[in-house]
Parts: structure tokens; C-alpha cells; sequence
């Protein structure tokens, strides 16, 4: 029987008493999904999935992407992509997500993502300790934290958003596999705008869509007051008291939603302490005009 547990803090619950290696049924979907509006980062624990059961269960929530710059998937799934920093035969199997900034999936995407679903194969630990965590901030705080006067101002403003901003901090990261986007890739994936403030679809409040992984400019502003105004909403958005994390155990299912939050994959792990985690990106298609454009 499902089970909805809240961790006590900003974000997060635990489900249980589900296998998702199931279909769900309508209930249990729609539970789910209040849940997830009610509480951003979902955990499933004690899952044993097929990557089948992954994409399936992931594309209950909508149209899953297929990752345009992203070479390391499941064969025969490309809508299922591999994190790891494990290598076979001289090769890694995976792309690593370590070291990340703060971000939210697709916000450089015209239509942008909803939801992520992330499935633990492998976890790094040492001397008994998880490493690797997941750490999250609520976007409905963060707005709802804003001075009055800001809120005001920025009203109405959008912001520009570039995937090459964050593959290129990706890149720079030390021992970083990644190349250069192509031209290719970056013609399909151009710069987009998005309004500063959503109205969250499942909540119905408003939450602040900018983040440090892909935010530009203010397009409305000047460049050194658009500069200055993100400094500013990248330090209050990433605020202790914004923050939950979500420490890892193998058969773990994670899914959290894009919009009303941001995350970050701590880098506290070695290239001999091994971690695979099988991805899904459900977009935000069904939503309407601001979330698929």
C-alpha cells in the first residue's frame, strides 16, 4: 500500500510500498503527482528496475527528451541516459554529472523540462559513508523570499538561458571526457528566453526560473544591472535555508520537478569509487504556451 512519508525538511518524501516495476495504477499516478507538487523530490526506495521500467514508468509523466549532445545511453533506449564515472575497456560508460553548478535540465530548451526521474545502480561509498548526494532548492521559497520591491521590478522580465554556458563549466572540470558542442549541436540547441517568474503547473503559485547553470542576462535590463541583479538571485536562491539533499541507496528512484526547483551533484567521490545512474527527462509539453514553446 502506498505510503507517502515527508522528510521534515523544505523539499523531499519518501514513497513506499510501490514497485515500479509495475505499471501504477490511476490512483496511485495521481497521488504521485500531487505529491510531487506538494513535496518537489520524490524517493522510491528498494527499487530492482529494468531501464525498460525506468523509461516507462518516467514517460507516465510525459514526452521523454532525447538529450542532444549526450553519446552515453541504453542500447536500444535513447530517452534513458547513463551517469557514471566508470570506464570499460578504456572507455567510460557514461557521462558524469559531478561537479556541477546549480541548475534546472532544459531551461535553455524552448520547451522546457518538468521532471527528472534518476535510478541508483551504483553508489559510491567510503569508510561507510555515501557520497555523491543529490542536493536540491525550492524555487516556490526562493520566490516567495524576495524583497517586495524586486518582485516588482522584475515582473513581466524574461531571461536568457544558453546550454553552452553549462557545458562549457562542465568541460573545465578536471579530467572532464566532454568536447566542445559541435556546431551542430549548438545550432539545435540555440539560446532561449524564458519569463523570470512561472506560475508553477501544479501548485499554481509562482516559483523563480533562473539559475546559475544556464541564466545569461535579464533581457529587459542593462547588461551591468542584469549582472548584478543574478549575482544577487544566485546567492538567494542557493540559501541554506533553500536547501534539501538527498543521500543515496543503491535501488533508490529519484524523481523531482524542474520547475519549482534547482539541483546539484555533490563531487565528493573518486574516479575508483564507482556510481551508475540510470536518467530520464520528462518535459513540461503538456503544460501549455510557457513551458512548451
Amino acid at each position: 500500500m502506498l505510503e507517502i512519508i515527508p522528510s521534515g525538511k523544505i523539499l523531499g518524501a519518501t514513497v513506499a510500498g510501490l514497485d515500479l516495476g509495475q505499471p501504477l495504477n490511476d490512483a496511485d499516478f495521481g497521488a504521485v503527482r500531487s505529491a510531487l507538487g506538494e513535496y518537489g523530490v520524490l524517493r522510491f526506495p528498494k527499487q530492482q528496475l529494468t531501464a525498460q521500467q525506468v523509461a516507462t514508468f518516467s514517460a507516465r509523466f510525459g514526452k521523454l527528451e532525447i538529450n542532444v549532445a549526450n553519446a552515453f545511453q541504453v542500447a536500444g533506449l535513447p530517452e534513458v541516459m547513463v551517469l557514471s564515472n566508470m570506464v570499460e575497456n578504456g572507455k567510460p560508460i557514461g557521462m558524469s554529472d559531478a561537479g556541477q553548478s546549480w541548475h534546472t535540465d532544459m531551461s535553455y530548451s524552448r520547451t522546457i523540462a518538468f521532471a527528472n526521474v534518476l535510478y541508483g545502480i551504483r553508489i559510491p561509498r567510503r569508510n561507510g559513508r555515501t557520497l555523491g548526494n543529490t542536493e536540491f532548492c525550492s524555487m516556490h521559497a526562493a520566490y516567495d523570499g524576495l524583497p517586495g520591491d524586486l518582485k516588482r521590478r522584475l515582473e513581466g522580465k524574461t531571461v536568457l538561458h544558453d546550454f553552452n554556458k553549462f557545458w562549457e563549466m562542465m568541460r573545465r572540470e578536471k579530467g572532464s571526457p566532454r568536447p566542445p558542442l559541435t556546431d551542430a549541436q549548438r545550432k539545435a540547441k540555440p539560446p532561449v528566453s524564458h519569463p523570470i517568474f512561472l506560475e508553477h503547473p501544479l501548485t499554481g503559485r509562482k516559483v523563480l526560473y533562473a539559475n546559475p547553470g544556464y541564466s545569461m542576462r535579464i533581457n529587459e535590463l542593462p547588461q551591468t544591472e542584469s549582472d548584478e541583479i543574478l549575482a544577487f538571485l544566485f546567492e538567494h536562491q542557493t540559501q541554506p535555508a533553500y536547501r534539501y539533499a538527498h543521500v543515496w541507496e543503491e535501488g533508490d528512484l529519484m524523481l523531482w520537478e524542474d520547475i519549482g526547483t534547482i539541483h546539484n551533484a555533490v563531487a565528493d567521490y573518486g574516479p575508483d569509487e564507482p556510481r551508475l545512474i540510470q536518467r530520464c527527462q520528462v518535459m513540461a509539453s503538456a503544460f501549455g504556451e510557457h513551458f512548451a514553446q
